[in-house]
């Protein structure tokens, strides 16, 4: 067989693998963008409830939590955020009491093949420092 009549089969097997090849590109794609949206919701919680247990000002932790996760696009707004604490069932951050916060956040996905996907940031503290 000479290598002109091969070049036929070449372009047929890449014709087949190509859709294949770029769904997996797209999906390590989509992974990586979902894995850093986590990891951003979880320092921004970390951080917005490090700031309530220290000065008890919401508007100053849900500051911090948005300034945290600038990378979402669209960035988190405080209705995004909730702050509870764990003993009073409150929104005050008294000493000694156990605050938590949860970021809620919808995903939308770059190829609109699937999503949006609802992803959380938790983070809890000790009220006080």
């Amino acid at each position: 067989m000479s290598r002109a009549s091969e070049r036929g089969a070449v372009a047929v097997e890449f014709a087949i693998l190509a859709p294949v090849l770029v769904m997996l590109l797209l999906g390590i794609m989509e992974f990586s963008r979902a894995y850093n949206t986590q990891a951003s919701l979880s320092a921004a919680a970390r951080e917005g409830v490090r700031v309530m247990a220290i000065s008890n000002k919401i508007s100053d932790a849900n500051k911090a939590a948005r300034d945290t996760a600038v990378s979402l696009q669209p960035g988190l707004k405080d209705t995004n955020i909730v702050f509870k604490n764990l003993d009073t069932g409150t929104t005050s951050c008294a000493p000694g009491n156990r605050m938590t916060i949860t970021i809620s956040y919808n995903l939308s996905t770059m190829t609109g093949i699937a999503g949006p996907f609802p992803m959380t940031g938790k983070g809890a503290m000790l009220c006080g420092g």
